[in-house]
């Protein structure tokens, strides 16, 4: 079976050099909320909105790109660990990936639909933060897990 929506085996080790680095630091972030100065710098924003400030459209703004460049270091190295194939891949993989995406989807969902229910004011702003990376971060392991369990199946029956 060819998936031209795959990228080569290969991004799957750079990946996951820069998706665990990335995770760590996310969740240190979310701790701490630690901005690097070094990381302060103008950038080009379609729209700024700034608490109890005015808004701006299409200017450069000076900002704190700490958690930008974790958020896009952390996505980068999830897409090249999700979005790479596998050395030996096959129909069975490809089963276990679209089993483990809608597994991840409707977990997210779940967790979704209970933030709606539970959580309110300023913290289900962070809530929906957090839930823009679930799904990448279920599916990741949920399918890593299901190779890992389905590899010891198979050198057990050997």
């Amino acid at each position: 079976m060819t998936n031209k929506l795959l990228l080569p085996n290969k991004y799957k080790k750079i990946g996951w050099f820069i998706f665990i680095p990335a995770f760590i630091a996310g969740i240190i972030l979310s701790i701490t909320g630690y901005e690097a100065n070094w990381l302060q710098t103008k950038v080009f924003a379609i729209v700024n909105n700034e608490l109890f400030g005015r808004t701006q459209y299409f200017q450069l703004v000076e900002i704190n790109i700490t958690n930008t460049t974790v958020g896009i270091l952390f996505l980068v190295g999830a897409i090249l660990v999700g979005f790479s194939k596998e050395k030996t891949e096959d129909e069975f993989i490809a089963n276990i990936r679209l089993t483990s995406l809608l597994w991840a989807l409707l977990v997210n969902n779940i967790l979704l639909l209970i933030a709606f229910v539970f959580i309110y004011g300023t913290t289900f702003l962070s809530v929906m933060v957090y839930n823009m990376f679930t799904i990448m971060i279920i599916f990741i392991f949920r399918f890593n897990y299901l190779l890992y369990k389905n590899s010891k199946t198979v050198t057990d029956e050997k």
